[in-house]
């Protein structure tokens, strides 16, 4: 299948990334004219675990034991679940989430960057006092990332309350799926009317059974990738395992990696696939969150289900040529500035192209080049006396 060639990639390798207010770009709505007034004041709702990422930027190689390494660049910012949210939130979705937070200054930071600097709604989630924020240390060299995390679950809430077991009325809802485990929140969503949207994560147990996974009867749509298909459809072919999946829910989606990812939808019969795009990968850190994210936009929006995959697989492509999950999360001005930039390219192939010519009626006709989004090396400044 043809593809589109490498453009210039963004040059933040050894710089640092400022998250500390919302950015100024195209802010654009998707699901405009779409929106009724008794509908949802929710788009979509989420929940899982905030950690505090400490990125290191600019390593030539692996550390190696016994020595130390130097980056050349360093950044913070939220991760974790908020690495989807953030997403969300900067395609235009009105996104809800419900998390716990510490309240020492990591959850502190964290809050205030989801909050402030996204616009992400928190009134589902809160602050757990004496808990202390999760942390994970990302070192990201050669295209790949070493992560270590520390952390323990936070506590219930003490009393009764909504989180997060009575999500809001919302369109959408992202949920992990759980082997052997049932989550009542999905059960409630769905039956308020929210579509849902499911990965998985690998099974630990090694049983690889579909029907542990209990909550997938109420989904949407299916996004694991290309391994976790397989092992759970007993096939040695992900397409294959794209078409057994879609006879447990209407749409399942296969991550390819590098080939990009193929779809079925169950209910038509319709299938698409897309190359991925060529980029440079500076961290893939939070691609599979983005790439969520993108295909619940265009499923939002109403569009076909190849613009969905296409969409889906552009936001990732541009996500990993950046540093960090939630720093990397493309907006509509950075996916307006790769369309202007990608069409300039001497040689393109015209079919390739024309895979993304949905862009021209979406996109903000106003950008100024590619937007930088630089990390402080720190988690907050004091301010001035």
């Amino acid at each position: 299948m043809s593809t589109v060639r490498k453009q210039a990639a963004a040059t933040t390798a050894a710089t640092d990334i400022d998250v500390s207010g919302r950015r100024d770009e195209a802010r654009l709505d998707p699901l405009d004219g779409l929106r009724e007034p008794d509908g949802p004041c929710c788009d979509v709702f989420l929940t899982g675990t905030v950690f505090l990422d400490i990125i290191f930027t600019g390593l030539d190689s692996a550390p190696v034991r016994g020595t130390e390494s130097w980056a050349r660049g360093m950044g913070s910012s939220p991760g974790g679940v908020a690495n989807m949210a953030t997403a969300l939130a900067r395609l235009g979705l009105r996104t809800s989430l419900a998390a716990a937070f510490g309240d020492d200054h990591y959850g502190e930071y964290c809050w205030d960057a989801l909050a402030d600097g996204e616009g992400i709604d928190l009134k589902m989630s809160r602050t757990v006092p004496g808990w202390h924020s999760p942390v994970t240390v990302s070192m990201a060299y050669e295209g790949e990332r070493t992560m270590v995390s520390h952390g323990h679950e936070a506590p219930p809430p003490a009393g009764p309350g909504p989180f997060p077991d009575c999500p809001p009325r919302a369109r959408a809802a992202i949920a992990a799926l759980t082997p052997g485990r049932r989550e009542e929140w999905i059960a409630s969503a769905a039956r308020r009317g929210a579509k849902i949207f499911a990965d998985v994560g690998w099974d630990d147990t090694g049983r690889w059974d579909l029907a542990g996974l209990a909550d997938l009867e109420h989904c949407e749509a299916f996004l694991p990738n290309a391994e976790e298909a397989m092992r759970y459809t007993r096939t040695d072919c992900p397409r294959a395992a794209a078409r057994a999946l879609a006879e447990k829910v209407p749409v399942a989606v296969v991550t390819l990696g590098a080939e990009g990812a193929y779809a079925v939808d169950g209910s038509t019969g319709e299938t698409a696939e897309v190359p991925a795009i060529a980029v440079e990968a500076l961290d893939p850190t939070g691609a599979g969150d983005v790439f969520v994210a993108g295909f619940v936009t265009g499923t939002l929006a109403g569009w076909p289900l190849a613009d969905r995959l296409a969409f889906a697989g552009l936001t990732a492509a541009l996500s990993v040529q950046e540093f960090g999950g939630s720093l990397s999360a493309p907006g509509w001005s950075e996916i307006a500035a790769w369309w202007q930039q990608v069409q300039a390219v001497d040689g393109q192939d015209p079919q390739a192209l024309r895979r993304y010519a949905f862009l021209d009626g979406l996109l903000p006709t106003a950008t100024r080049g590619w937007p930088l989004r630089r990390a402080v090396p720190t988690i907050g400044f004091r301010s001035p006396a």
